[in-house]
């Protein structure tokens, strides 16, 4: 895009050099090179906003004013140079809007794929193995006493208690609407309600990947978000948080799973994340943000002490 605005600033010198020929020379070669250079503005605006409404140039003709007889008319020329300056200008405000937003998107993305990979590298440790016994007590053995015994293994949870939480998750009702993504959704909100947080993370990353296309997809996310931060597992609700936020920025949660982010990073100590995440927040967001989103953001940014 940088190339077109120099070769956009090319021909419109190119253009401007030229105004030794007569007056009418001069308004036919200047209005070829300003019809290509809006052209070339309207296929970067398609390039840059190919979803969006792109930037419209704030470009109006001078009002002509009355000419003596006998003088020469240079409206025409002064109208084109205006139009050239007006399209120089928006190429360039596109261009660094462009680069400043490339900019801030690659910064965010490093910073995750970083905690993506130490999360993986977490995860990927096998857990200690712990005996099954006691230790044997080393107890000085007495003339004729019988050699110690061996501590007798701790007793396992009942199994009564498993069978106890199984009751309790059987009987969280399933929704039975007709609409199997909303059905899916509301039974992990159900289950994560009810604090059964290993079930809910379940369900709702079934629902994620069966339904994260849908309108459903953004909710159903940040829930599992929120169902592993309130699990403990703040590495792993980051990750979710940041890939709603990174593929539905537009979903009913967005917002949310960006504040959200923000408090996973602060458990995480990454405070100078988090505060990262509450600038996004407040630059992408800022005027749509709820009372309960900002009363979140400004004091998670209390507690990272952001600048």
């Amino acid at each position: 895009m940088r190339h077109a605005f120099f070769a956009t600033s090319a021909l419109v010198g190119a253009a401007l050099l030229s105004i030794a020929p007569p007056v009418g020379a001069q308004s036919g070669g200047v209005e070829l090179r300003v019809d290509r250079l809006e052209k070339e503005m309207r296929a970067v605006q398609r390039k840059v906003f190919p979803a969006g409404a792109p930037l419209e140039a704030e470009i109006t003709r001078p009002t002509t004013p009355s000419v003596a007889p006998g003088t020469p008319a240079s409206a025409p020329i002064a109208d084109l140079t205006a139009r050239v300056g007006a399209l120089e200008s928006q190429l360039a405000s596109v261009t660094g809007q462009v680069e400043e937003n490339s900019y801030k998107l690659r910064q965010l993305e490093e910073a995750f794929n970083k905690y993506k990979v130490e999360t993986d590298a977490r995860l990927a440790q096998p857990e200690p193995a712990v005996s099954a016994t006691r230790p044997m007590v080393n107890v000085p053995a007495e003339p004729g006493a019988a050699a110690p015994r061996p501590a007798a293994p701790r007793p396992t949870a009942p199994a009564a208690a498993s069978e106890e939480r199984k009751a309790a998750v059987a009987a969280i009702e399933r929704p039975n609407s007709g609409n199997a993504a909303e059905d899916a959704y509301s039974y992990g909100f159900r289950l994560w309600d009810a604090k059964f947080y290993p079930e809910a993370q379940g369900q709702l990353k079934a629902t994620v990947d069966k339904y994260g296309d849908a309108s459903v997809g953004s909710r159903a996310a940040n829930l599992l978000g929120r169902a592993y931060l309130d699990d403990g597992k703040p590495a792993l609700a980051s990750v979710a948080f940041y890939e709603n936020y990174q593929k539905r920025p537009r979903g009913d949660r967005a917002a949310d799973s960006l504040t959200y982010l923000g408090e996973a990073l602060i458990q995480l100590k990454k405070p100078a994340d988090a505060c990262k995440v509450y600038q996004e927040l407040e630059q992408v967001y800022g005027s749509s943000l709820s009372a309960s989103q900002r009363g979140m953001m400004d004091k998670g940014r209390t507690k990272a002490k952001c600048s």
